[in-house]
């Protein structure tokens, strides 16, 4: 359903300010919708500059636009390079002169090229199918992009244009499938897979370097690219699903193929994920993360090194029981800068290439990523977020040292709002293990009053809560509304060590649950705030899960939430797409393992739901399909417990539509408010 902002009434009744904030307004989603949102810091190759996207969001046009950004490394003012259409994915030339980057200002999805200043932008491609994920090859001559093509097209376009044409006009738009996985997050498979292509800068015909019925690179959320070009310029190296059945398999390996095409070489062949490679600066090396575990999505991540004239693999990680999220060479191919998650923090450590001491780079209450280093190694660029602030950008020296923030493009809307920072708690669970949680307090908080508790469960299973920012589930915006916001991380979640991430599987409504009761619990004993008769809790995902399976097993929340939660279990498996996910956590099929399906079904337990719930669903949802929240809203309706069903047409997993976020946050804080607070 789509409305205009203005017929939207106030969003929340706040509670009156305490004298000492007064000065400041309540953190509500109008604020939150006015923050830019960076990403993607890139440094210039001379250290002058360095480029990075800005996303905004469009109220009235419903949308989030994006442009490219630049600001001097020496410090100064950014400024908006770009404005026409939607631009993002700012790649530097070596030479520093020129940015090749995405822009749809022609229509569709294709290579610009542009001044570093900004000026004289030039189209590159005009591929039928469209361009994506651009990089620019060492010696400048060629690009990089990637393009869901036909298979029988490959590169040609004119090829391509006459299939999407005839498919335009076809009148009958059935689908017809006679394999897995034929809809992946929220689209249906089509005919096209995406190839990676090479060009010239300088403009002409596209060369197919994937040809065949494969994704290339397959689909990820991680935020990594899975290929890259080598530092000569004369080879590519990306990663592949080879499995018969990509739908059960997460068994991705590395292949390399020479930038004119021809038969690419396996380099890896190892059952888990092999993703994201990376050539050294000097050539010599090709970093990775890699999984062990076949079908585990939520193995543990972990750095590989490939010396490339020897063929010898070093496991820079093996000793580090943390996943490794996010990597950049040294510029002297000396070293690795990587980011790990450890107790609700993402900082960023640095190893040698040969193996060996692990070293803290950059760190504190915050998360930090897509760091960069200037060529000469001194200098170190990256993101960072907080529980309290959103990404900017920073500088800081390799060595360590005081960092420096490069952008405060949010500091106008932070200032005029007040936000409360995250609270560390930790509780100890039934079998002994410690579980922490954060705490972030209501707007105008006075300690001599007691205030609705708000128990938010991640999704995941395997996430966390920490010290980060978020545009959903935005825990300020919350807090904002009157409510004393708990964020736990129970077993499952990340950051915590392998095997309390591994102690979620085959058990998801047992360790779990008792870990989030134990965290409610000590909430109740540890703050005196804490309204115990006024506990409510929400989730998203496998969050969704465990309300639906708090509906079940207790009646101690006064109101619920269940976002895309999983309600049937065997239902769930024949509607979801990834299946191994299941296959996983579950031990097999619902035909092979029918007692465990149902032993962890909240359907099981669905006479023993009384606690009013609010069910929100996406309709383009293919992970947790939006069946999963009719099939849990009946049998709310049919038990005649209150409920409310939302459904977003065009929402998938995400709600990510300006108007649609409004929407959410209205009906989330006014069906809890309607529980737990004063009429």
């Amino acid at each position: 359903m789509r409305r205009s902002v203005l017929f939207l009434p106030l969003l929340f009744t706040f509670l009156a300010p305490t004298p000492i904030v007064a000065q400041k307004q309540p953190f509500d989603v109008y604020a939150l919708m006015e923050l830019k949102r960076l990403s993607d810091p890139k440094i210039s190759p001379d250290g002058q500059w360095v480029t990075f996207g800005v996303q905004t969001v469009d109220l009235a046009a419903n949308r989030k636009p994006q442009q490219v950004w630049i600001v001097p490394l020496s410090g100064g003012a950014p400024r908006q390079l770009t404005y026409d259409g939607d631009n993002m994915r700012a790649r530097w030339s070596p030479d520093s002169k020129r940015i090749a980057f995405l822009s749809t200002r022609g229509g569709s999805s294709q290579i610009w090229m542009m001044d570093a200043d900004g000026t004289n932008p030039k189209q590159v491609t005009r591929f039928a199918t469209e361009a994506d994920g651009v990089l620019f090859s060492q010696d400048g001559a060629n690009l990089l992009f990637t393009s869901s093509v036909y298979p029988d097209c490959g590169a040609d376009d004119a090829c391509n244009k006459k299939n999407l044409d005839a498919e335009s006009a076809e009148k009958v738009k059935a689908r017809i499938y006679t394999e897995l996985l034929y809809r992946h997050w929220t689209a249906w498979q089509t005919k096209r897979r995406t190839h990676i292509f090479v060009v010239p800068a300088a403009g002409g015909e596209p060369k197919d370097l994937t040809p065949g019925n494969r994704d290339v690179p397959p689909f990820s959320l991680a935020g990594i690219d899975d290929y890259d070009i080598s530092p000569d310029g004369s080879e590519v190296c990306y990663a592949r699903n080879n499995d018969e059945v990509p739908a059960i398999s997460t068994n991705t390996d590395l292949f390399a193929v020479s930038i004119k095409g021809g038969e690419p070489r396996q380099i890896t062949s190892t059952p888990g994920a092999d993703s994201g490679p990376r050539y050294s600066p000097d050539g010599k090396y090709i970093a990775w993360r890699s999984q062990t575990r076949p079908g585990y999505e939520s193995d543990r991540w972990r750095l590989i090194v490939l010396e490339r004239a020897t063929g010898k693999v070093t496991n820079l990680t093996e000793g580090l029981d943390r996943w490794v999220n996010s990597f950049e060479w040294s510029p002297d191919s000396a070293a690795l800068f990587f980011t790990t998650g450890d107790r609700g923090r993402q900082a960023i450590q640095r190893i040698p290439v040969t193996g060996g001491t692990v070293r803290m780079a950059a760190s504190g209450d915050n998360d930090l990523d897509d760091m960069q280093l200037t060529r000469d190694g001194k200098t170190m660029v990256y993101t960072q977020q907080t529980g309290v602030s959103p990404v900017e950008i920073f500088a800081a020296s390799s060595l360590g040292g005081t960092p420096v923030p490069l952008t405060k493009l949010n500091e106008q809307t932070l200032n005029a709002h007040q936000t409360a920072p995250l609270e560390e708690y930790w509780a100890d669970a039934p079998d002994g293990a410690r579980i922490q949680y954060f705490v972030v307090k209501p707007y105008g908080f006075d300690p001599e009053k007691k205030y609705p508790v708000l128990m938010l469960i991640h999704g995941g299973p395997q996430g966390n809560w920490g010290h980060g920012w978020t545009y959903r589930w935005n825990a300020q915006v919350f807090a904002a509304a009157g409510y004393l916001v708990v964020e736990p991380n129970p077993r499952g979640s990340t950051g915590y060590g392998q095997k309390f991430i591994d102690e979620i599987n085959g058990d998801w409504g047992g360790k779990p649950y008792d870990d989030v009761m134990a965290v409610t619990d000590n909430v109740l004993a540890t703050l005196p705030y804490a309204d115990g008769a006024r506990l409510t809790a929400a989730g998203g995902s496998y969050g969704g899960y465990m309300a639906d399976w708090l509906l079940g097993h207790t009646q101690r929340f006064k109101a619920l939430i269940s976002h895309a939660g999983v309600y049937d279990m065997a239902a769930e498996f024949g509607g979801t797409e990834e299946l191994w996910f299941p296959l996983w956590e579950m031990g097999g099929t619902p035909w092979d393992k029918p007692e465990e399906y149902a032993k962890w079904s909240p359907s099981t337990y669905v006479k023993e739901f009384k606690t009013p719930t609010l069910v929100i669903a996406g309709e383009m949802d293919f992970r947790i399909p939006y069946s999963q929240s009719l099939e849990l809203f009946t049998a709310l309706q049919m038990q005649k417990v209150p409920s409310k069903l939302l459904v977003f047409p065009d929402e998938g997993h995400w709600v990510l539509k300006p108007q649609n976020s409004l929407l959410w946050y209205r009906t989330f804080v006014e069906w809890l408010d309607s529980w737990v607070k004063e009429k």
